[in-house]
Parts: C-alpha cells; sequence; structure tokens
C-alpha cells in the first residue's frame, strides 16, 4: 500500500552561492530520500524555496550597494541552475517574495493573533545611535550567554545552536559600524511559546525515532523552559504586518520562513491545477511530514513551528526531523566570511555531479560532523566510482556487446554460487531500501558498493572470457547473472547516482526511466538489445587535489 510523504526541505538564504555544507546538510539526504519513496511508489511532495528576506539579505546588499530585492532574486536564480544541475528533485522550488508566500504567512499570524498566541509588548531593542537603526539579527552580535562563545548573533548561537533575544547578548556590538548600542523600547508582536511547553514536552517525548541530536537538544531546550518569543523586527525589508499602525515592522524571518513550507505546497497545488491536492500532505491521517536542515536549524522545526501548528490547529505535527550535523572542508570549519567553501556553481563548472553526490552520501554526516577534502572525493570516484562500480557494468557489458551480439545472453543453468549471489542482492535492494526509510542514507550506500564488490568478486572465479572458449552456454549464464545485480545496482543507486543510474538503465536496453520501473528486482530479458557500452564515471587525476585544495580562501569564480 503506497504512502503519503510530505518533504520539507530548509530554506537557504539567498545571499550567496550554495556551498557544499548546504548540500550535505539538508538537500542532498532529501533528494535521496524522496527519489527512493518516489521510485517505490509511493505520492511525494517535496518543496523548499530560497529565503529572500531578513537581515542576511540586507546586509549583503547594503555591502553591494544595491536594492535587497535585486541581491536576493541574482541568487535565486543560481540556486535554480544548481539544484537542475546537482539533480535536486524538488516538486516546487519557489521564494518568499511571492504574492502567495505573503498572503499565506499573514493568514497564520493573524489566525494565531486571533486564537491569543500572539500578543504585544514593548521590549528594549538595541538600537545604534551611529548607523540611527535598530539593530535586529545579524546587524548585531557579542558574546553568547548560554554557552560563552563569542561572535553569536542578535538571534542565535552557531556554536550551542539556541535562539537568543538580543537584550541577552554579552557585550553587543553594532556590526556595521563597531560601536555599543543603546537600549530603547519598541513594541513588537510575540509567540506565546510558553503556552505550547507541556504540549511540546509531552509530544517530543514519544518522538523515539528521531536521531539523537534532534531529540536530545530539544528535550534539553523544552526543559529549561520556553520563553515567548519576538515574531516581529524593525527592518524596511520583509513581510509587512497585516495590522494597522505598524507599518514599520516585518515578521521574523524565521517565524514566516518556516510558513513557507505550507505556501509552497499550496503554491504547488495551484501550478498542477488542483487548488485543493496540498490538503492531502498537511491535513488527516495516512501522511508523514519529513523536514531536513543542519542541526542548528532543529529548534525552529522541532519547537517554533511545531508551536505555530498547535495553534493553529488544522495542519499535522513534522513526523520527523532528520537534522544532519556539520560538513568541514579540509580539516577546518567551514566560514563563507573566509571562503573557506566549496562552492556548488564552481564545482559544477569542472565535474561529475555524480561524483560529488557520491562522496556525500557515503560521508554524510548524520550523527558526527564529517570532513570534505578534495583528495578524499578523487580516491572515492577513482577506487570506488571508476574501478569497483564503473569497472564491474562497462567490462560486463563491453564483453557481451561483443560476443552475444550487443544482446542479453541466455542463463543456463546456475551453480549455487550464481543462486546465492542473485539472492544476495535481492536481499541488498531490499535492505537498502529500508535503510533509506529510516534516513540512514551512509549506510545504504555502503550496503549497495558492498554488493558492487562481491560481483567483481563472483566474476573474477567464474572468468567468462576465458570460459566462453570452451563453454560458451557456462560464460553466458555467468554474465547473464552479473547483469542481473548490475540491474538490480542501478535501482538501488538511482535516489544516490540519478545520472549514472539513468545511463546504465539505457545501456542496458531500457526505455523510459529509472524511476518508472520500481524498486524491485528487474532483471533484463534473455536477448534484450544492449546499447553501445560507454563508461559511468570519468576518472580524475591525482593532481587535481593540490590544484583545488588552493582555490579554498577564495571567492567564487564567477
Amino acid at each position: 500500500m503506497s504512502e503519503r510523504i510530505f518533504i520539507g526541505v530548509a530554506w537557504p538564504y539567498a545571499n550567496g552561492p550554495l556551498h557544499l555544507g548546504h548540500i550535505a546538510g539538508a538537500y542532498l539526504p532529501a533528494d535521496i530520500f524522496a527519489r527512493y519513496h518516489r521510485i517505490k511508489g509511493n505520492e511525494v511532495l517535496m518543496v523548499s524555496g530560497s529565503d529572500m528576506h531578513g537581515t542576511p539579505i540586507t546586509l549583503k546588499a547594503e555591502e553591494e550597494g544595491k536594492k535587497p530585492g535585486e541581491v536576493a532574486s541574482r541568487y535565486h536564480r543560481q540556486f535554480l541552475d544548481s539544484w537542475q544541475k546537482l539533480g535536486i528533485s524538488f516538486d516546487l522550488y519557489t521564494n518568499t517574495e511571492t504574492a502567495n508566500h505573503y498572503s499565506v504567512s499573514q493568514e497564520i499570524f493573524l489566525t494565531l493573533l486571533k486564537k491569543g498566541y500572539i500578543y504585544t509588548a514593548t521590549t528594549s531593542q538595541p538600537f545604534c545611535t551611529k548607523c540611527r537603526r535598530f539593530l535586529p539579527d545579524r546587524y548585531l552580535d557579542g558574546v553568547c550567554p548560554f554557552c560563552h562563545a563569542p561572535g553569536a548573533r542578535g538571534d542565535q548561537c552557531d556554536a550551542c545552536g539556541k535562539p537568543i533575544n538580543a537584550a541577552e547578548l554579552i557585550e553587543p556590538r553594532c556590526r556595521t559600524c563597531g560601536s555599543t548600542p543603546q537600549f530603547k523600547d519598541s513594541e513588537h508582536f510575540f509567540l506565546k511559546l510558553t503556552a505550547f511547553e507541556d504540549r511540546l514536552l509531552d509530544w517530543v517525548g514519544k518522538q523515539t525515532h528521531w536521531r539523537p541530536n534532534a531529540l536530545n537538544f530539544t528535550l534539553r531546550y523544552l526543559e529549561e523552559g520556553l520563553k515567548d518569543r519576538a515574531i516581529t523586527r524593525d527592518i524596511e525589508w520583509g513581510i509587512p504586518l497585516p495590522v494597522a499602525g505598524y507599518e514599520g515592522k516585518r515578521l521574523y524571518v524565521w517565524f514566516e520562513a518556516v510558513i513557507g513550507y505550507l505556501s509552497a505546497s499550496k503554491e504547488w497545488a495551484k501550478s498542477i491545477g488542483d487548488e485543493t491536492r496540498w490538503r492531502s500532505f498537511w491535513q488527516g491521517g495516512g501522511v508523514k511530514s519529513y523536514y531536513f536542515v543542519g542541526k542548528d536549524n532543529i529548534p525552529f522545526h522541532t519547537i517554533i513551528w511545531p508551536a505555530m501548528l498547535m495553534g493553529h490547529g488544522d495542519f499535522n505535527l513534522p513526523y520527523d526531523v532528520p537534522a544532519n550535523e556539520f560538513l568541514t572542508i579540509e580539516g577546518r570549519k567551514l566560514s563563507t566570511s573566509r571562503n573557506w567553501a566549496v562552492w556548488v556553481p564552481d564545482y559544477l563548472e569542472r565535474y561529475d555531479p555524480d561524483a560529488l553526490r557520491y562522496l556525500l552520501s557515503i560521508n554524510m554526516p548524520e550523527t558526527s560532523d564529517t570532513d570534505f577534502s578534495w583528495r578524499e572525493l578523487i580516491r572515492r570516484n577513482n577506487d570506488e566510482l571508476v574501478a569497483t562500480y564503473g569497472n564491474l557494468v562497462h567490462r560486463v557489458l563491453t564483453f557481451v556487446y561483443r560476443n552475444f551480439d550487443g544482446c542479453v545472453p541466455p542463463a543456463g543453468e546456475m551453480d549455487n554460487q550464481s543462486q546465492a549471489l542473485l539472492s544476495q542482492a535481492e536481499t541488498v535492494l531490499k535492505t537498502v531500501g529500508e535503510l533509506i526509510s529510516g534516513c540512514h542514507f551512509r549506510e545504504a550506500i555502503r550496503s549497495a558498493m558492498s554488493l558492487a564488490q562481491e560481483a567483481n568478486r563472483y566474476l573474477d572465479g567464474q572468468s567468462p572470457w576465458k570460459r566462453i572458449k570452451t563453454d560458451r552456454q557456462g560464460a553466458a549464464t555467468a554474465l547473464y547473472v552479473a547483469i542481473g545485480v548490475i540491474a538490480q545496482l542501478k535501482t538501488m543507486l538511482y535516489p544516490f547516482l540519478p545520472f549514472s543510474s539513468q545511463k546504465l538503465h539505457e545501456n542496458l536496453g531500457f526505455s523510459g526511466q529509472v524511476a518508472d520501473f520500481g524498486w524491485e528486482a528487474r532483471l533484463p530479458a534473455p536477448g534484450q538489445k544492449l546499447l553501445l557500452p560507454q563508461p559511468l564515471f570519468t576518472k580524475l587525476e591525482e593532481e587535481l587535489a593540490e590544484v583545488e585544495s588552493g582555490l579554498l580562501g577564495q571567492p567564487m569564480t564567477k
């Protein structure tokens, strides 16, 4: 029986190019998950969009001397191009500047206000007398009041992950001019998180299937006691409040950004000509909602967004929040301000997307931080994709193409080793599916690659290229078994390596798309015509590692 799966993916700020930390943290695992469930036959809706609002955008705009909308639109277009080239298969990727998102965000705000979960209060806010403005969020930094790490922002500390109210910062300073701000009274709207504390504790305590990082962080945060949180800002860029008398204020970017999951779902429904279709992914039973984020976004998706959903009362709560840890680059913490990053558009200009998808999948930071290095990318590409999996495919298909008129050979009587390998392939296909379904992506792809290694050992033992001289049928049987395993490998690796899997699908003589064939053992029929085999992957020169590592610390090339 098919399932309905909603997948919400974190919304990246449109203030700079995407980097590998973004991909490893949220977008690749979400895509793997979505592709698996689609090929499995489940109904999937995967949405996200560019976050066009908030202080990251206005700071970048001020730096470039441009309007915030110009900056955000430029990076939004770049994001769309990167998703297409990297194979991130959103059902809809939109942005927060649409009229639809404005409308849905304001509707959620008004509903919560009407129900008494939003209220106004006068609060002391940092004001820079030199810059002559209030200092919301990233316009302010200082020392974290919780972990005492320097460089905490006026909305969150990256070191400990906790949300911060600006007044709580120790030694606050204006990020623009460096001066110490004064504090002035300003009236703001607050989300009454304290009203949901008991309900959230009860709900989170039942989510035993969550990853330990999401579950433990959320429980600790709740047990410390929630505080009501301001959801408006003194800023000119963003969604206006739908309340008269507050024309100079905007919705806090994180309040309206999480609403983007809902607004994008409604926009998707309109785009397919069925304006009510979104309801099947948001209301009632029979649907599971997954939110793929990095660990710095955990509290917004396990506390603030669920509280908003509880307060509204009409929508399903998250089923799971598979939050990944961080990706480091060549042993150092990723830093966009220092350009210590591998920029996605730069990578895609020069290299195969599947090679990157492979490394980030097999080294995914699911339970702890992991490191990206160019040397490791090249090693895994050459030793595992080219020499193990790619070589298995190429030597089998090339030999069959040359010796069996380009057709899948017929199988004769199989020995125990042959039967065992085909049986193992079916078992691994099932196992990989179960692992992906449980969001264990690293273990899943490692299981698939272990099968490729086993198939190579089988071929070395059977030696059909020697055997064909004396036992053509025996060689044909061994090759048929190898092709059967390869056919299953292209299915189980499709969520991870969609481009090479589709190429292999066509080389095996199948028509249409891999995803249309289902998550099952579909072996080519004897006599099925193969295409002229082409290598699936390209070997990379080892010297490239030094060249690419030398580019770290430099801005994106274009």
